[in-house]
């Protein structure tokens, strides 16, 4: 029973940095229907910038924070290089994120290196039924909760999420309201940039980062952003939470070699299910 407890918290504490990965997707997605490829760089570039920062001595809160800034500039920069130009088509935006990924690798291996990088989080640990789980664990559950609980209230509660939620819906009305697409997409890309920089900072304590850990989160943070159909934030909450328990549990009474691989049948299975969903409910619809 405590093992499982165990796999359970660790899973759900890594689940919640695949759903801040695969909001930030979806925060991207909604606004300028852009499929962020690069999205896992802001985790990368925060984790390390955050390891970084704690070595060289600033205090942990602080250096998080400014890791967290690094990667929302990213994200600026990222929107800027994606839709700064007019007219620029989603499809040719998805290949030119791509690109921004495949770029960012030589340069943090210019600044970091190639070895894995990490840093002390909070330190201790409690015992919750009769398992031993590090209070790391629980904050990113808790820092987890809180950030969706901000992103409900920023998108229901603020003129900027507001007009954010009116450019997912329909761009054409939101530009003759007098809302700016071009500077939401921005703000959406700056935001999507923070979501994947908290994912980082909170995640690199827990396992060491390096410049090509993108790869299995960005692939688990798509997976997770798929249940949604890349839309809705929740559901990639939830897609996030199953995915990370369903890895900790089979690399807990499994091998952790298959974890790639479940979030991959995860996601086709999903896809396949959305795919022979979609015409059915045409046919209801017509």
């Amino acid at each position: 029973m405590s093992a499982f407890v165990s796999y359970l918290i660790n899973g759900l504490a890594v689940g919640c940095g695949f759903a801040l990965i695969g909001s930030g997707l979806v925060a991207i997605h909604r606004v300028t229907r852009v499929v962020n490829f690069a999205q896992a760089m802001f985790a990368v570039l925060a984790g390390l910038s955050a390891a970084s920062f704690v070595h060289l001595g600033l205090p942990h809160g602080l250096a998080e924070l400014a890791a967290v800034a690094v990667a929302v500039a990213a994200g600026l920069l990222t929107g800027l290089v994606t839709i700064g130009r007019r007219g620029t088509t989603p499809q040719s935006a998805l290949i030119i994120t791509l690109g921004l990924g495949i770029f960012a690798y030589a340069f943090e291996v210019l600044i970091w290196g190639d070895q894995p990088r990490s840093f002390p989080g909070l330190r201790g640990s409690i015992t919750l039924a009769g398992a031993t789980v590090q209070r790391q664990y629980l904050l990113v559950i808790v820092v987890t909760a809180v950030v969706f609980t901000a992103l409900a209230l920023f998108f229901g509660h603020t003129y900027l999420g507001k007009a954010l939620s009116a450019c997912a819906a329909n761009p054409y009305a939101a530009r003759v309201v007098g809302i700016d697409v071009r500077r939401m997409g921005l703000l959406a890309f700056a935001l999507g940039g923070g979501l994947g920089g908290v994912a980082g900072v909170l995640l690199t304590p827990l396992q060491p980062i390096s410049f090509d850990s993108d790869v299995s989160l960005i692939v688990n943070g798509f997976a997770a952003a798929i249940l949604g159909g890349l839309n809705r934030p929740v559901p990639a909450l939830a897609g996030g939470l199953v995915l990370g328990v369903a890895e900790a549990m089979v690399a807990g009474y499994g091998k952790a070699s298959y974890q790639v691989e479940v979030a991959l049948g995860l996601m086709l299975a999903i896809m396949i299910w959305q795919g022979a969903r979609r015409p059915a409910m045409q046919e209801e619809t017509a």
